[in-house]
């Protein structure tokens, strides 16, 4: 049952996101179709009981379906597939005498990396089919395609690997020592649990919260239809209102009305959603004071954000990532010692043993690495480059779902813009830009559908039904493979047939491009040393430093590190509204109604989550059926 609803979301979310093109149900770290999909099962499940009770599944039964549609929908969306596959042929398709990729950076492409020939030539025809599609009855080139998705695998895999090595070493320390309340897990674990009883799909308060989105999105898909049918809009600029300077400098600001996200914030603790909004909306009165006194806004390099405030965060993360090694540290020198056989402990419990996660990622490593070099990137970079990735990004954005409860997972920098603050990055050569090129594009970039968080959220998962965690890793090692097979299909299918052109921009020609575009002037020679990036990275060093030291000796101190790390992100542009309701909402309710209130209220925010998923899942099947536009939904 697991597995062929993994196929049915690998399908659903290809053709939700890449055709249908206006939910996007697959790339958040609590995936719509994942939470859509699960309800349905367990209607179905319902009604099973009805006829016989032994039909129904148990809540660990339950819960593994769940996590196979979690895994899936990341898998097949931006956790790898609408990020993986165009990049492998968009340069070819968009290379022209204009912007001259073809001499900048084809002779510095292996010809096993990519499903085209470097040596030949723009436009090849495998690329040229994918982006205006085949005629009728023409075959899909699956050779052309066979070698380079085999050599990425062995990439691919690695890092997959080194995910499941972190989250089995990592999650002891952040379930049982620093008791984490994973927020994002709270939502399906109570349909689990209660599923036998039916306490939540029978409590009011949960279907007064789902009847709110589904009122809302219902009357603005119908608007969408049948223009006479009146709309509530559910994103509103606030830059509009502001027209003169410096007050017009400000970045952009937009309050997108999510009721899923005042769902997730509600479980979080009242100083951190505090800190979230209050270092958003700092980091936009930063915009103000810098055009206050003449500079002139510059964006960081393929993200939406200045680049004084990029590197602040790009500090703020490394500083994070190392008091996050050195709160564990007593944790994991006992996992060294148990690797090297000099200590026992017990780690029968946990998804792998300690020695099996310590080495095997190590191994993980070492063959990213080795990759990395044989494609012909410098080991040091090759080196750097990963570690950051993993060890820090990675890490970092993990935490933030863990402990912050943030649906989407995207930071503010990539490794690269560290090595800018040393050397022009015109200095690394065109073999290096190339390899960082297609890197970023697959996996530094862009986050979201982090495979990372998935593991410890799915292990955290297991804990609430008791479910042996090393049953895990089979389920997570099946999952990943039969879903990337399946979006694999899916995902060369269907622009063959239709035409990426004709298909959502961001995989296609948005992200598959940036990285070329941004590194074209550095393969020319451009881009010269920037003094405030190493500047501003130690002003965000030494911000994180005092709130860091400053949380940790007195516990009143309302501002939270990861606050200030995660202000100038995507996922905090989106959600900062709901944050802000969300912490208005819960002090209110914690200072008139006490935690007896604050628990009754629980089954209306969870109501919430499922009912603008639920919607989610249901005008993507509408859109399909009937083509027609389905309602925009605040998380984009």
């Amino acid at each position: 049952m697991g597995l062929a609803c993994a196929v049915a979301v690998c399908g659903i979310v290809s053709w939700a996101e890449l055709v249908v093109m206006y939910i996007q149900i697959g790339m958040l770290q609590f995936p719509p179709v994942a939470i859509g999909g699960f309800f349905l099962l367990l209607l179905a499940d319902r009604l099973a009981r009805r006829f016989r009770k032994r039909m129904g599944l148990d809540p660990a039964e339950l819960v593994t379906v769940y996590v196979m549609m979690l895994l899936a929908a990341m898998v097949s969306s931006r956790g790898l597939m609408e990020k993986w596959l165009p990049v492998l042929v968009a340069p070819n398709y968009y290379a022209n005498a204009s912007n001259r990729w073809q001499k900048l950076f084809f002779p510095h492409i292996p010809h096993w990396m990519v499903p085209f020939d470097p040596g030949k030539g723009e436009q090849q025809p495998v690329a040229k089919w994918f982006y205006e599609g085949l005629h009728y009855g023409e075959p899909i080139p699956w050779r052309d395609w066979a070698v380079p998705i085999l050599c990425w695998l062995v990439l691919i895999g690695a890092v997959f690997g080194a995910f499941l090595c972190l989250a089995a070493i990592l999650r002891r320390q952040w379930v049982d020592g620093e008791k984490l309340s994973f927020p994002l897990v709270q939502l399906p674990l109570e349909m689990a649990r209660t599923q036998e009883s039916g306490a939540f799909l029978t409590n009011r308060l949960t279907w007064l919260g789902a009847a709110v989105p589904a009122f809302f999105f219902t009357l603005n898909g119908l608007h969408n239809i049948f223009p006479s049918v009146p709309g509530v809009p559910l994103e509103y600029n606030l830059n509009q209102f502001v027209v003169s300077r410096p007050w017009s400098d400000i970045d952009l600001v937009t309050a997108y009305c999510s009721f899923a996200g005042i769902g997730f914030f509600y479980f979080l603790a009242s100083e951190l959603l505090f800190a979230l909004w209050f270092f958003f909306l700092l980091a936009r009165f930063q915009d103000i004071v810098a055009s206050s006194f003449g500079m002139v806004p510059e964006g960081m390099p393929l993200y939406p954000t200045r680049l004084f405030i990029g590197y602040q965060v790009a500090g703020a993360y490394c500083i994070l990532a190392g008091y996050l090694f050195y709160v564990s540290l007593p944790h994991l020198k006992g996992v060294v010692r148990q690797a090297f056989g000099k200590s026992p402990a017990d780690d029968s419990g946990e998804l792998l043993s300690y020695r099996t996660a310590f080495w095997g990622l190590c191994l993980a490593l070492a063959v990213i690495v080795g990759w990395l070099v044989a494609a012909g990137m410098s080991l040091w970079l090759a080196v750097f480059q990963m570690a950051v990735y993993l060890l820090v990004v990675s890490l970092v954005m993990a935490r933030s779902a863990a402990e912050a409860g943030m649906p989407m997972t995207e930071t503010s920098f990539r490794p690269v813009d560290l090595v800018s603050m040393v050397v022009p990055r015109s200095h690394l050569g065109p073999t290096n830009l190339t390899l960082l090129t297609f890197m970023d594009a697959v996996f530094t970039r862009d986050l979201r559908g982090l495979l990372l968080a998935g593991f410890l959220d799915s292990s955290k998962l297991g804990d609430g039904v008791r479910f042996r965690r090393k049953r895990l890793v089979w389920v997570f090692l099946v999952t990943i493979a039969v879903s990337i097979a399946a979006a694999g299909f899916f995902q060369l299918w269907l622009p063959y047939r239709r035409g990426a052109i004709t298909m959502y921009s961001y995989p296609y020609w948005g992200n598959s491009l940036w990285g070329f575009q941004d590194n074209a002037p550095a393969m020319e020679g451009g881009l010269p040393f920037n003094w405030r990036a190493p500047v501003f990275f130690g002003v965000g060093a030494c911000v994180t430093l005092f709130l860091a030291a400053m949380r940790a000796r007195f516990w009143w101190w309302p501002f939270h590190p990861m606050g200030y790390a995660l202000c100038a992100s995507w996922s905090m542009i989106v959600f900062w509204f709901p944050i802000l309701i969300a912490w208005v909402l819960k002090t209110l309710i914690a200072r008139y109604g006490g935690m007896r209130l604050y628990t009754q209220a629980r089954p209306f925010f969870l109501g919430l989550i499922l009912g603008e998923f639920t919607m989610a899942v249901f005008w993507t099947g509408i859109s399909a059926l009937t083509r027609a536009p389905a309602p925009s939904f605040p998380w984009p």
